[in-house]
């Protein structure tokens, strides 16, 4: 027989239970105001929202072709025989007729359609060096496309088609209304899976991850993956709020958009023009702490220091020099340095702006006209000596043209202009625009002061990098010889 417990029932604590029960219950009933996306456009399933955008996202396949690629046939193919086989003598002749061999290497994409007219936004780096690419419509219709434009600083590229009929297409929305918590959807090819529908939330805004002087990705837990660059991230009410770009490699929801309020004016200079045109100053900054900030007599502490003005650029032709601290432009207040490059990259080449400068404790305004940013993809291509060896990395003489476009003032090294796909550089976490100060405690100042240093180490012993990163700072980098 099974015996029961009972304890002695408190009526005054049942009767405060059931009031904390009433308000609980109260308090977890959903309210939605009658001004609420929901009450309007707002999709009530996320499956809405991927039926209706679905049409406008692409795949994206490309074909790079290396001609090189035959010494790599001709040592696969070689016969199994030493040098004194008599059968050497007839491999030789066959690869020496045989046409040299092209090696094709394929990646995949995505991309999305901006409108009926067939131009698509997609990342850079998936149609970057591309000879051949082919997009394939949720329809399974494909067509060849071509580059109009592409910006490596910020991973963006647009690319046309020529369809027959006017084309489903996804309109771009205002990231600047993005929130944290707020739920996104991705729509792209992760893996080659032909329109993959991931959700989740905005993780957070504003990120910096090292990749170009134009960080300001949108972070999500929405599941991106290789395939998924090019394509949409898209907010509840179906406009594109950012474009799947990075994902951290071995993490896990966590992965990097970059927001329309930066892609928006990228795309239309694309299309008008094919290639973007950014503002420049001419300047050398780093960030004001709260000792500078009361040293120069700023109350809020906010702003950014001017440590260099480059001779002949637009800074020094409007009159600002250095230990100048920058507090705004044309109204915008500049708190940080990615905020001065964002702010005057968007600036109209030739037209004047208002800086507005805290000198000696008194705030001074300047007019300055605004030149063009020189390429910074251009930076491999100077007068300095350039040498590449086994470690995989290529280097170049630190020229002062290179130091203003890199906003590197006086400094003094050599600049990696080239890293090798696999190779101990890039395994060890060296990067194309990284400025080499010293190698195991030796100052390098030059190519030649770089290689006398690598020759002195031996294979296996270690290699320390002593490197200035832009947007990042002095870094060590180890590997091994």
């Amino acid at each position: 027989m099974t015996s029961f417990l009972f304890a002695p029932v408190n009526l005054k604590g049942v009767r405060f239970a059931l009031r904390i029960l009433l308000i609980i219950g109260f308090t977890m009933i959903p309210l939605t105001p009658a001004n609420s996306p929901r009450a309007g456009n707002f999709p009530e399933s996320f499956s809405q929202l991927a039926e209706k955008a679905s049409p406008a996202v692409v795949n994206i396949r490309t074909v790079t072709i290396n001609p090189e690629g035959g010494r790599v046939y001709r040592d696969f193919y070689k016969g199994p025989f030493d040098k004194d086989d008599p059968m050497k003598d007839f491999f030789d002749r066959f690869f020496e007729q045989d046409p040299q061999r092209e090696y094709k290497q394929k990646s995949l994409g995505s991309g999305f359609i901006i409108d009926k007219h067939g131009f698509i936004v997609t990342n850079n780096h998936v149609v970057e060096n591309a000879d051949q690419i082919t997009v394939q419509l949720n329809n399974g219709k494909e067509y060849d496309a071509d580059i109009i434009g592409r910006d490596p600083n910020t991973d963006l590229a647009l690319i046309k088609i020529k369809p027959t009929d006017d084309l489903p297409y996804i309109e771009l929305g205002d990231s600047n209304t993005l929130k944290v918590g707020q739920w996104v959807m991705a729509i792209g090819n992760p893996f080659g899976l032909e329109h993959t529908v991931t959700a989740g939330i905005v993780s957070a805004m504003g990120r910096v991850i090292g990749s170009g002087p134009y960080d300001d990705f949108i972070q999500t837990d929405a599941s991106i993956n290789p395939g998924n660059s090019g394509g949409p991230l898209l907010d509840m009410n179906g406009k594109v709020v950012g474009i799947n770009t990075a994902i951290v490699a071995g993490g896990q929801g966590i992965g990097f958009a970059i927001p329309t309020k930066l892609a928006a004016g990228i795309i239309d200079q694309l299309k008008r023009n094919g290639e973007v045109t950014r503002g420049w100053l001419g300047v050398g900054v780093q960030p004001l702490d709260k000792e500078l900030g009361d040293y120069y007599g700023i109350k809020d502490g906010k702003g950014v220091l001017i440590t260099d003005v480059f001779p002949g650029d637009p800074a020094e032709k409007g009159g600002i020099k250095p230990k100048d601290v920058i507090v705004s432009v044309n109204g915008v207040k500049i708190e940080t340095p990615r905020d001065l490059t964002g702010t005057i990259a968007d600036l109209t080449v030739g037209d004047t702006a208002k800086i507005d400068i805290y000198r000696e404790s008194k705030r001074i305004t300047f007019n300055v006209k605004i030149g063009k940013r020189p390429d910074d993809n251009n930076f491999a291509t100077n007068n300095g000596k350039e040498i590449k060896n086994e470690l995989g990395i290529r280097v170049t003489d630190l020229t002062p043209e290179m130091s203003a476009q890199f906003n590197l003032g006086q400094e003094k090294g050599v600049v990696i202009t080239d890293v090798a796909p696999g190779g101990k550089g890039e395994k060890a976490g060296l990067m194309a625009g990284d400025l080499i100060k010293e190698i195991n405690h030796m100052e390098i100042t030059s190519t030649e002061a770089y290689s006398t240093a690598i020759e002195k180490i031996k294979s296996g012993e270690s290699i320390n990098f002593f490197i200035r990163r832009m947007n990042t700072g002095f870094i060590v980098i180890k590997m091994e010889k």
